[in-house]
């Protein structure tokens, strides 16, 4: 009995936690704090339906504690007190009114979601970026401009960016929550999103979709930049790699063509081109990305090092379920396929793709 008597005590100091880890998360992986228009229509399509949801909630307790007070069992009251039923006017009252609430929320809701369903794919303004999701990453292919790159997507602000959503296997769900809602990637069909930028910022971007055994890890960024910027990144991304210098980096540079080309695609400093494969992120730019496999973070050149050998040393550890063949032979991997590289060798790949960057 003692212990149920002490373990009802914690039960205020659980509900405090509660609400004060509700206030735990990214910065800009919030619905809560919009950066585009799409956004904010969304959140006051939230606010209202909070408003109307708070304010029947606040009516009906008032109601409750009034009729509890105001016709309680008074002392020395005996037999029933008289029951009243059937008061029409009561009835008309309690039925119009949550209809004059439903009405007041359905007008804007069904105006937005018309309107944030537009199709941009027509539209001559509009940056039309081609999303394809895989487990477990994100592929970003401008349409227009004729690059392809993964992970960060680099959009810029005040410009309708046009979505053509698809996926390569299984269903998945883009959601930039600080940017607007979510929309599935579908095999085999193409799904129109468009959203819009206000400010330079980057928001992170995840799957909403379960997806399979990293779908909580299946993480990307958008950066939003000026349009200068943007043209500026647009120009880079088209312009060559420099060639590796170093005698690792040049090692790392044939291992990868031997190993990794069929399904990396890369900037080949010999034919002047982008070569390789489309089933794995394009690596253009490569050094430039902000993270590595979408969740270890990039904080500096040697950041970036210390991640892609982490990678590298086993994919499987830091994403389960991933498509990519072992770098190493992992003894008890659940990637049975094998590159079979030793130490020096993932060193040199590591050396040639943190040098991976556009002139």
């Amino acid at each position: 009995m003692r212990r149920w008597k002490s373990a009802w005590r914690l039960i205020p100091l659980f509900a405090l936690l509660t609400f004060v880890l509700t206030g735990c998360g990214l910065e800009n992986l919030t619905a809560l704090d919009p950066k585009g228009p799409v956004a904010e229509k969304q959140l006051s399509v939230i606010y209202l339906s909070l408003i109307v949801m708070i304010g029947v909630f606040v009516t009906v307790a008032i109601i409750y504690v009034f009729v509890l007070v105001r016709f309680r069992k008074r002392p020395g009251q005996t037999g029933v007190p008289k029951q009243v039923e059937g008061n029409h006017k009561l009835e008309i009252i309690w039925t119009v009114i949550p209809f004059i609430l439903l009405i007041i929320i359905a007008i804007p809701t069904v105006k937005y979601t018309f309107e944030l369903d537009k199709d941009y794919s027509n539209d001559p303004n509009a940056l039309q970026v081609k999303v394809t999701g895989h487990q477990f990453w994100w592929e970003f292919e401008y349409m227009n401009e004729k690059i392809n790159t993964s992970q960060d997507l680099i959009i810029p602000t005040g410009r309708t960016i046009a979505f053509h959503l698809e996926s390569a296997d299984v269903i998945h769900s883009f959601w930039v929550p600080a940017l607007g809602g979510k929309k599935d990637t579908n095999p085999g069909m193409t799904n129109m999103h468009y959203l819009k930028a206000d400010e330079p910022g980057t928001y992170y971007g995840k799957c909403a979709e379960l997806c399979g055994d990293s779908h909580a890890l299946m993480e990307f960024k958008v950066k939003a930049v000026t349009p200068e910027e943007f043209d500026r990144w647009i120009s880079r991304m088209k312009s060559p790699t420099a060639a590796p210098t170093s005698v690792l980096a040049q090692e790392g540079e044939k291992i990868f063509k031997d190993q990794c080309l069929a399904c990396h695609a890369i900037y080949n400093t010999q034919t002047k081109q982008v070569e390789g494969g489309k089933v794995a992120p394009n690596l253009v730019d490569y050094a430039n990305r902000s993270t590595v496999a979408g969740i270890l973070i990039n904080r500096s050149p040697e950041d970036l090092k210390n991640n892609l050998k982490t990678w590298l040393d086993d994919p499987q550890a830091v994403k389960p379920g991933n498509l990519m063949p072992n770098p190493k032979n992992v003894p008890g991997s659940k990637m049975e396929q094998s590159l079979d590289l030793n130490d020096q060798q993932i060193n040199a790949l590591v050396e040639y793709l943190a040098g991976q960057t556009q002139k």
